[in-house]
């Protein structure tokens, strides 16, 4: 995350929600802004697919879009604690279920167990973290 924080570090307010991506069909993928706003809620879903597997009811915080850097750290950083927060009650045992049926279902159709729905949640963020850097140069 602090990889990730990093990214967008010298960006200036004003250029968070420049459309640097014009030709892209996902509204997640067009601006600094929007990208930060998309991982944010991804970190949330990911906890909350997990935690309702497990029998609690919880639901998505809404998406907030920004205005600034500051609010974008602050909101990684809330959705950080609430990740180290649900993987406090799992057991390793937990992690890796090889049984499809017990497996977490998403919104976007894949299957994952707890451990394979993290390493996406990890990849995700890189992914993005690259993304924001080259939106980077193009805003420059």
């Amino acid at each position: 995350m602090d990889d990730l924080k990093r990214s967008f570090l010298g960006v200036k307010d004003e250029h968070l929600n420049v459309v640097a991506d014009k030709l892209t069909l996902n509204d997640d993928c067009r601006s600094i802004a929007s990208i930060l706003t998309h991982v944010v809620s991804s970190g949330y879903s990911y906890c909350i697919y997990i935690r309702n597997s497990r029998g609690d009811l919880i639901n998505r915080p809404p998406r907030n879009l920004f205005a600034t850097a500051y609010q974008y750290i602050v909101a990684i950083d809330l959705m950080f604690d609430f990740t180290v927060q649900t993987f406090e009650t799992i057991t390793d045992k937990e992690l890796e279920i090889f049984d499809e049926d017990k497996k977490i279902k998403t919104g976007w159709g894949q299957v994952y167990d707890i451990e394979q729905l993290f390493e996406h949640a990890i990849v995700h963020v890189l992914r993005h973290r690259r993304q924001i850097e080259n939106f980077k140069k193009i805003l420059a």
